[in-house]
């Protein structure tokens, strides 16, 4: 059976499409996520309930040459237009926000101690958030040097930063959550999947059963284009056989439809939590990064890993190499140590060495 939706939370389907939203009576909708599972949905209808709105402020008409304006400019830009899917969604997220805070601020009047202050500061407890902002703006100044609204770059000199990188799970990790999620269940399979064919959750939270089902596993990935074919691994085998099929795609949510990239991704920190990880840096992309370290640590060569990644250079890929040769240069450097104490024993005694020392004492 099918759980109910929350009190005054209204379901609408649009070609094919279903949005949630809360009203109370005929009053204003506020626009809810579309996985009601998700933590997203439920930090959202608590705040809807609560009296806030989680609705998007309307976007006023861009005054001439502003931030806003260059936005707008650049959506319907060749540039933007030849960009993936995956990457003009992630694009529009960032630019939304950037034209929300910023987009009523001239271009013209653009300097770097401006960004810095104005625009990138307010961004400090989040690194991630601020370095896309950053190379987003970047794009911007581009595309109004080409409108010829600017003639410099006044994001010159501004340094980069370095975000947190996700990291690869740990053997304990792993083991945690095959214990807690067992051969059956969807949270195995998506584990499985990211962990044995490298999927990022873009790549997985769609994956279908007609790929399952051929001799090999073979995906497209969205943020780069790249064509990938991996052999399936015995326990994605296990994983998919052990699976009940009811529906085209491999994982659903609990109300039998496909799951949304932050859906999933919500589901996926849910199952990670309930194995008993409490670490928040163990998260599901970092499956993906310990498909390339097992790769790696399996001898596999720098050509591999980037093909079975989908990389698009091979400095991609020679990470994950230099990282297991440091960790086996490390593991022969302590047996090479521990081989040279056991054979540090001296062959002679200094007590067989040289003549005794005369006694003392006057000759006669």
């Amino acid at each position: 059976m099918r759980r109910k939706l929350p009190p005054n939370v209204e379901k609408n389907i649009v070609k094919g499409h279903v949005y949630l939203s809360y009203r109370v009576g005929k009053g204003p909708r506020i626009k809810l996520p579309d996985d009601p599972e998700s933590d997203e949905f439920k930090l959202a209808y608590a705040a809807a309930v609560a009296g806030a709105t989680t609705t998007r402020p309307a976007i006023t008409k861009d005054a001439p040459r502003s931030i806003g304006a260059l936005i707008t400019s650049y959506l319907s830009s060749d540039a933007f237009a030849s960009l993936s899917d995956g990457s003009k969604s992630g694009y529009r997220s960032r630019l939304d926000q950037i034209r929300r805070d910023h987009g009523h601020r001239a271009v013209v009047g653009l300097t770097k101690d401006r960004i810095e202050e104005k625009i990138l500061k307010p961004l400090h407890s989040r690194p991630g958030a601020k370095i896309d902002t950053l190379k987003k703006l970047r794009i911007l100044v581009r595309h109004a040097r080409d409108l010829k609204w600017l003639t410099v770059d006044p994001s010159d000199g501004i340094k980069r930063g370095k975000s947190k990188e996700i990291r690869a799970w740990t053997d304990a990790e792993m083991t945690a959550f095959e214990k807690r999620w067992p051969f059956g269940t969807k949270q195995r399979a998506a584990y499985e999947l990211m962990l044995n064919v490298g999927t990022a959750r873009v790549d997985t939270h769609l994956t279908t059963w007609m790929q399952a089902d051929a001799d090999e596993f073979e995906y497209t990935r969205r943020k780069t284009g790249v064509p990938v074919l991996v052999e399936k691994a015995g326990s994605l085998r296990n994983a998919l056989a052990a699976l009940r099929r009811a529906h085209v795609c491999i994982l659903t949510t609990e109300y039998g439809k496909p799951f949304t990239v932050d859906g999933f991704s919500g589901w996926m920190r849910a199952a990670i939590k309930a194995a008993g990880i409490a670490d928040l840096s163990c998260q599901p992309h970092g499956l993906r990064k310990t498909f390339g370290r097992l790769l790696a640590d399996a001898g596999a060569s720098t050509h591999d890993i980037m093909a079975a990644m989908g990389h698009l250079t091979l400095g991609e890929a020679e990470r994950y190499t230099r990282e297991a040769d440091r960790r086996r240069g490390g593991r022969r450097a302590i047996v090479t140590l521990e081989d040279h104490k056991a054979n540090r024993n001296p062959q002679t005694h200094s007590d067989g060495l040289g003549k005794a020392a005369k006694k003392k004492g006057n000759s006669r």
